[in-house]
């Protein structure tokens, strides 16, 4: 059996890359991150195979095809995303390659988005967002995503000397804990057992109707993260007699948000500024006399000179 391997892009093709319009782009990111569970998907594969001692050949060729592809995607997205100052000082950023880059470049218009509040909108980042049956969704599905892959990167990338977002995340995550612990998010808590269908014993369900006490929080604290696996409902009493919470997993996914926002909105001043000549609108929240701390967009603009 003749297998060929997949072509590889050629530097013209690479070239032409810069002339892509942002739906082509979008198109792109979208082929990248599908092509990449399919790799995932023909690895599991082979490495199944190899357990159980069966031929794995043709596996083997898609998933090195698949990787292929996916290299040569993430190749042509480079070159786009440093066509632009944005994309170069994006890619600054520890966390953030190419194909986010790429992508939140290929998503975001300036001119629709004045201010960051429209890009925190538009990428589904609002807590509060609702919209009834039957209404078309408020926000961008594939930008939602790709903020949250963002997320899950600053996570990663926590330990790097270099990170800057991820120790935001993990500064903003003991901030919310420590609100958390003292009851300051019980009424979102009631209104997540309100708007969800919980499993009874569901560990999210026993922080939340106040099932842990304030000594059996004590002691899930000194825990070790490692041996946590179903200590939630030793410690659980009934509920009402503890202090009512959000989970540590909402509080995860908090802390991600809010490190995604800041980068979101130090991403559109330097966009904004790129292109207009000019710093961005303040955002409402910075006009307000109790709000007034700025953090300026760090490697900008050294980045780019």
């Amino acid at each position: 059996m003749q297998l060929d391997a997949v072509t590889k892009m050629t530097k013209g093709i690479k070239a032409a890359v810069t002339t892509l319009n942002p739906h082509e782009v979008r198109f792109l990111v979208g082929q990248y991150y599908a092509i990449q569970e399919y790799r995932k998907s023909s690895n599991n594969q082979v490495r199944a195979l190899d357990q159980a001692h069966q031929p794995k050949e043709v596996l083997n060729w898609l998933a090195g095809n698949m990787d292929m592809l996916e290299n040569q995607i993430k190749g042509a997205l480079a070159v786009y995303s440093k066509s632009t100052i944005i994309g170069k000082w994006a890619e600054s950023i520890c966390g953030i390659g190419p194909v986010i880059s790429a992508g939140l470049q290929a998503h975001i218009d300036i001119e629709k988005a004045p201010t960051v509040g429209h890009i925190w909108s538009f990428a589904g980042l609002d807590p509060n967002m609702k919209w009834e049956k039957g209404q078309k969704r408020p926000y961008n599905a594939d930008l939602k995503m790709l903020c949250w892959k963002i997320g899950e990167s600053f996570v990663k990338v926590s330990g790097n000397v270099n990170d800057i977002y991820g120790q935001v995340w993990l500064q903003r995550k003991e901030l919310e804990w420590s609100r958390n612990k003292v009851g300051a998010f019980a009424l979102q808590a009631r209104e997540q057992l309100e708007k969800k269908n919980f499993k009874k014993d569901s560990d999210a369900k026993l922080w939340m109707a106040g099932c842990i006490s304030s000594e059996a929080l004590l002691v899930y604290e000194m825990t070790p993260s490692e041996n946590r696996l179903g200590i939630v409902k030793k410690l659980a009493g009934a509920p009402g007699t503890g202090i009512e919470m959000l989970c540590p997993a909402h509080i995860h996914a908090r802390a991600k948000r809010y490190a995604v926002k800041l980068f979101l909105s130090h991403f559109h001043h330097v966009l904004y500024e790129s292109i207009k000549g000019q710093a961005p609108p303040k955002p409402y929240i910075l006009t307000r006399p109790e709000h007034v701390h700025y953090l300026a967009p760090p490697n900008w603009p050294l980045a780019v000179q």
